[in-house]
């Protein structure tokens, strides 16, 4: 049996950073991390030659945002990406119709126009909603309004439905009907979105640097009471302390094969009951030759044919040859889940050439992720199934016994599902455990 002061267990971004200001005001910390590398979701492959974020890519606005602040003083690169979320005229993006037509100046503009005009009135009808009540539930009601105030067709309702229903795929990989209705609630961008041609994970591991984090060391228990709390990884190891953060994310949580003992309190149960891990991933399609509109930061199709594969995203400035990535999110990560990346790539293809016809060859390389099959994480990100009321986030967050402390990206009301609120999760953690205020910039600060 080992003591210490703290144990973090996960070596991801909120992990990190409660270790660091920990360690910094003298305590004794040691961080428990199950993988052999570290960052959580935050994963920078560069297999095959290629800088590849595998997990998470953007800082989506970079006003007053902490993670941005950190990334410069690191000295990390950026490049300005700015899709707006998943906005539709942000910056240039090149939509095309049912029939694989691009879309003419006005008709994108009526497009977009008609999903301002239902956003305008969703948050006064998510507002008035039912706390069981669907993403899908409200949008309905927001469009029906627009169907009877200004006489749209059912062609008009149906493309701004589908927009909808992609929008709560890309955000948070799950489906439209699956997802609470205030769900998509935090769905702001202040500023500019920046992507990192040298890789994201300089982030978690610059912040980590002198940290004792134990690579390879998979906890599958954790027991709390008044006077600490004890970890046990799956070899047989041993680690006490005064007090644990436990950063692990709602699928872990939720998995069965993580023991917190005794088990959560009734208030924390049931704000993780509430949120689910969701089903999204990433496919990169690389060419020797661009084939696309330029100036475009974005292609999307509408109708049937864009079930799947509907957008499209031009990340050849960050990765300085032509390529695209596309999401397989909610009903199409599951659906190809199983698939061959073979298989997946050749449908991709096959909307693309919907598109461009024969001027789309074959990809010199295609690289895709697995978060879903991850059993560290059992999904990308959390997000808030119906049922779910914002505050869950922040319920689960609150300290357990005095001595235990659970964050990450779920635990972070304002800004869930993104790398900020699993920072300033791992802040406020620290700071209850130290029972003080700590100034953040600590985190990114040497001295």
């Amino acid at each position: 049996m080992t003591e210490f002061d703290t144990i973090v267990v996960g070596a991801g971004v909120a992990g990190v950073t409660a270790a660091r200001l920990l360690a910094d005001a003298g305590r004794r910390v040691v961080v428990l991390e199950a993988r052999d590398r570290i960052g959580g979701r935050v994963w920078t492959d560069r297999t095959g030659g290629y800088v590849t974020d595998r997990g998470a890519s953007w800082i989506h606005g970079i006003d007053d945002s902490p993670v941005a602040a950190a990334t410069a003083a690191f000295g990390m690169r950026t490049v300005e990406f700015t899709v707006g979320g998943y906005q539709p005229d942000s910056r240039p993006i090149a939509h095309y119709g049912p029939d694989g037509r691009r879309l003419t100046p006005e008709q994108t503009h009526a497009y977009v126009t008609d999903i301002h005009a239902v956003d305008a009135v969703l948050a006064d009808v998510i507002a008035a909603s039912d706390p069981f009540a669907s993403y899908r539930d409200v949008t309905e009601r927001a469009i029906a309004q627009q169907v009877a105030q200004h006489g749209w067709d059912a062609e008009r309702a149906q493309r701004v439905r589908e927009y909808l229903e992609h929008r709560s795929e890309e955000q948070y990989g799950a489906w439209i009907e699956d997802m609470g209705a205030r769900g998509l609630e935090d769905d702001h961008v202040y500023g500019d979105e920046v992507v990192f041609p040298d890789g994201y994970d300089r982030l978690p591991t610059t912040i980590a640097e002198g940290l004792d984090v134990r690579l390879g060391h998979v906890v599958d228990s954790v027991a709390w009471a008044p006077d600490g709390v004890t970890a046990r990884t799956t070899d047989g190891a041993v680690f006490s302390a005064v007090s644990a953060v436990v950063t692990v994310p709602v699928g872990v949580l939720q998995a069965p094969d993580f023991e917190i003992t005794p088990p959560l309190p009734p208030r924390h149960a049931e704000a993780l009951s509430r949120l689910r891990m969701n089903a999204f991933e990433k496919v990169f399609l690389r060419f020797e030759r661009r084939f696309w509109d330029e100036g475009v930061y974005a292609i999307r199709q509408q109708g049937p044919e864009g079930a799947w594969w509907h957008s499209w995203y031009d990340l050849t400035a960050l990765h300085g040859g032509p390529t695209l990535l596309t999401f397989a999110a909610g009903p199409a990560a599951v659906a190809v889940r199983e698939w061959s990346d073979g298989e997946v790539a050749e449908s991709v293809l096959a909307q693309l050439r919907r598109l461009y016809g024969d001027a789309v060859p074959e990809p010199v390389a295609m690289q895709r992720t697995a978060w879903q099959d991850d059993p560290f994480s059992h999904g990308a990100y959390a997000y808030m199934a119906r049922g779910s009321v914002p505050a869950d986030h922040d319920d689960l967050a609150e300290p357990i016994g005095g001595v235990l402390h659970l964050a990450g990206e779920a635990t972070w009301t304002d800004d869930p599902a993104t790398v900020p609120g699993a920072l300033l999760s791992g802040h406020r953690a620290a700071e209850r455990v130290l029972g003080r205020e700590i100034r953040i910039e600590r985190v990114w600060e040497r001295s």
